[in-house]
């Protein structure tokens, strides 16, 4: 066959001529003028073996980058039974745009594709079952499944694996669900009597490739090859603007100066900002990330309210994981295939790599959770060719008052939106988690395992879950311990048998029997805070907390008196104290560059070109407010009864602070950027700060006396006090820095 010359111009035969003719003549088909730079450099790599990372921006080919070579190598084999490829991905929604997308390069390949997650039908995955062969298209949980289930099947369906694939790294590094994914390989690799599979790793966000080297391939990071694209995309246009909660319109000759207050009320969303959303998102394809599901349901009526309003057709949809499959596959389908404006108003739920086209602009309210989710959201928009990618955040402050408090007179949520951005612009973003003790999963992966091969026994399965699996930090004594709490009158997950093997127990067979046995990231847990007898509402509690700790709760202060895991109750009395500042709770897992970054703009004089004449004055307003607490030089401020402590550190350090001053008996309130001890002085504080940084720490037993167990990973609750302990000061907390960071704070303290 010719190669057309209108395809292969710029094609370098160090990557193209080496891909297999089937793969080559799809290239030529597509009339693709090169190929991307991600893939220059992957195909060799992926075509010479071994585990490899690549890393690229969204829309860059990293999926062609080693799907191409993948199936060339199927291609150049000896036509072995069973499945050749692979491909796992975290959603189902990314697996049918996958699907799609690969099925046209493996038809030209007479290579077969299947799709297998819970709404392919069982016919489907049995004739896959009967002669495997091709690519599996597959989410963590039907794997799992896969293995619990057909445990005698797996050598014939995976020995003859090429590599397996794992999309979208960077959302499973550090995580339960990535946990789970090592450990399901690693059984697959010994089940297979297979040393190793090779393992490809594809992510648009990652902040330390070293990091996510090891965590494809634990203990094997350093062989792991990296490769990182170089597309520079097509430029990129940010703006922050700001908003007041109940500001009113400036008369501009053509809006009536008062506007109704029911009007300017309406769903709780400042006038301005309803009418700044309508006028610059209409008319396009766009995605604006509300935040919550509440959040987004309500920006998605208003947003709906106003066309109707204008009587124009709604382009405005809700997209979030309490829809049906239908509703979010209609928003999804308009977005990629139907030529009208649309905008999707979503939670998380379209951060990932789901297929919905070219989309002109990306819009969020507040900064968001991380800079790595920022710059995954970025790169949704941007694709086609000589249009930048756009990104505006939307940023509500509270109006200026007296009385104000000084958490919300530094206008914090604008102050990590610049912070954000700036380091976005540096190239930042937040390495993975490294690797923790994961006992949840654990748990979860000791039941599979008995599941999987009809009992084991104890040696063997630390041997594979924790030797050659990815639990390495836990040891034998510490498995032993687990096992022990799982055999325990409480929990009857296991038990053994008179040949010592390991089965499942009385109240482990009722886990294992539910349809969400596969899963092992958590649904949120809500507590019910009770006062005398009374209930105020339910509290989603996703963090260490213990009795002492004050909650603000609808805009109250509360005093914790005891949590109750079992019942999933929090008994609360009322607490005396200043008003308390509109927000609470830790907001997130906020990294520590941030908060530095945030301390470095509150007291510098930048001017952002990116920032609105609203945000400029929120800006300027929360500069003098750093200004006239004095906060460059202490971080120790005398407020109302007692103090607040701003020492600038991300959510684990935070944490571990306040659960310091929690064993001093201080009356404590943690923020998300500062801790509030109420019926104390500066001095006192300092004096304590002093100790700390002298080296008279608290125990890590006396900080987490009474503490509750926040149940962050499905299975927490299962694990005993000791073993919840070591989970959350590991995993949770970062009791190694308290010292450094009392010692900084306490050089701020003096004369107070």
């Amino acid at each position: 066959m010719q190669t057309p010359t209108t395809g292969t111009t710029n094609l370098r035969p160090s990557a193209f001529e080496r891909l297999g003719h089937p793969v080559r003549r799809w290239i030529w088909q597509q009339k693709w003028q090169r190929l991307r730079d991600v893939q220059e450099k992957a195909i060799p790599a992926i075509l010479a073996g071994g585990d490899v990372v690549v890393s690229a921006r969204t829309a860059a080919g990293k999926t062609e980058a080693a799907i191409m070579p993948l199936l060339t190598r199927v291609l150049d084999g000896d036509g072995r039974d069973g499945f050749r490829i692979l491909y796992v991905s975290p959603l189902k929604a990314l697996i049918n745009d996958q699907y799609r997308r690969l099925e046209p390069l493996c038809e030209a390949c007479d290579i077969p594709l299947h799709k297998w997650h819970g709404d392919v039908s069982a016919d489907a995955k049995a004739r896959a079952r009967k002669t495997p062969n091709g690519v599996v298209l597959i989410t963590p949980e039907s794997l799992e499944a896969l293995l619990v289930r057909r445990g005698k099947e797996v050598r014939f369906l995976f020995s003859s694996l090429e590599a397996v694939v794992i999309d979208e790294l960077h959302a499973l590094i550090g995580t339960e669900r990535g946990m789970q994914l090592q450990s399901i390989l690693n059984r697959i690799e010994i089940a297979c009597d297979r040393e190793r599979i090779d393992r490809i790793g594809l992510s648009a966000t990652l902040g330390d490739m070293r990091l996510a080297a090891d965590a494809l391939r634990p203990t094997g990071g350093a062989d792991v090859k990296v490769i990182e694209g170089n597309d520079e995309g097509n430029g990129l246009k940010l703006q922050i603007r700001g908003y007041y909660e109940t500001e009113r319109e400036e008369d501009d000759g053509e809006k009536d100066a008062s506007p109704d207050e029911d009007t300017a009320e309406r769903h709780g969303i400042p006038e301005r900002l309803a009418d700044d959303l309508f006028r610059l998102l209409r008319g396009h394809r766009n995605l604006l990330f509300g935040g919550s599901r509440q959040r987004v349901e309500l920006y998605a009526d208003r947003l709906r309210l106003m066309c109707e309003d204008n009587r124009v057709p709604n382009e405005f949809f809700p997209h979030h994981g309490s829809l049906s499959k239908a509703e979010r596959e209609d928003v999804e389908l308009r977005l990629r295939d139907d030529p009208r404006p649309t905008t999707a108003v979503a939670t998380t739920t379209l951060e990932l790599g789901i297929d919905i086209g070219d989309v002109e602009s990306v819009a969020q309210i507040g900064p968001g959770f991380s800079v790595s989710s920022l710059r995954q959201r970025l790169g949704r928009s941007g694709r086609r060719a000589g249009s930048p990618a756009i990104m505006r955040m939307f940023v509500i402050e509270r109006n200026p008052g007296r009385g104000q408090h000084p958490l919300e007179r530094l206008n914090l949520g604008l102050i990590q939106s610049i912070a954000m951005i700036e380091c976005l612009k540096d190239g930042w973003c937040e390495p993975p988690a490294p690797a923790g003790l994961h006992l949840s999963t654990l748990l979860h992966q000791v039941l599979a395992l008995i599941l999987q091969k009809g009992g084991a026994s104890p040696q063997s399965a630390w041997k594979i879950l924790c030797d050659r699996g990815p639990f390495k930090r836990v040891d034998r004594a510490m498995f032993a311990d687990l096992l022990r709490c799982m055999a325990s009158a409480e929990n009857k997950l296991i038990e053994q048998s008179p040949e010592g093997l390991l089965m499942i127990g009385e109240f482990g067979e009722r886990i294992t029997e539910a349809h969400d046995f596969y899963p092992v990231f958590s649904i949120e847990r809500e507590y019910r805070i009770i006062h005398e007898a009374r209930t105020l509402g339910t509290y989603p509690l996703d963090s260490a907390i213990k009795p002492g700790e004050t909650l603000i709760f609808a805009g109250r202060r509360w005093q914790v008196i005891e949590v109750d895991d079992p019942t999933r109750i929090i008994t609360v009395k009322p607490t005396r104290g200043g008003k308390p500042p509109r927000f609470s709770g830790n907001g997130g897992g906020l990294h520590n560059r941030i908060a530095k970054e945030m301390k470095h703009v509150l007291e510098g004089a930048e001017q952002f070109a990116y920032i609105d004449r609203v945000a400029a004055d929120m800006l300027a307003s929360a500069r003098q407010c750093f200004g006239e607490l004095g906060l460059a030089t202490r971080s120790v401020l005398p407020h109302a009864d007692g103090v607040l402590v701003f020492p600038w550190i991300g959510t684990q350090k935070l944490t571990t602070l306040t659960l310091a001053f929690l064993a001093r008996d201080f009356r404590t309130t943690q923020f998300q950027h500062a801790i509030e001890l109420q019926d104390c002085d500066a001095e006192g504080v300092g004096q304590c700060l002093a100790c700390w940084a002298s080296g008279d720490l608290p125990t890590i037993e006396t900080m987490m006396a009474g503490v509750s167990r926040p149940n962050v990973a499905r299975f927490d609750h299962h694990l005993s006090q000791d073993l919840m302990t070591m989970v959350t000061v590991q995993e949770r907390l970062d009791y190694g820095s308290l010292q450094e960071v009392a010692s900084r704070l306490a050089s701020t303290t003096v004369g107070y």
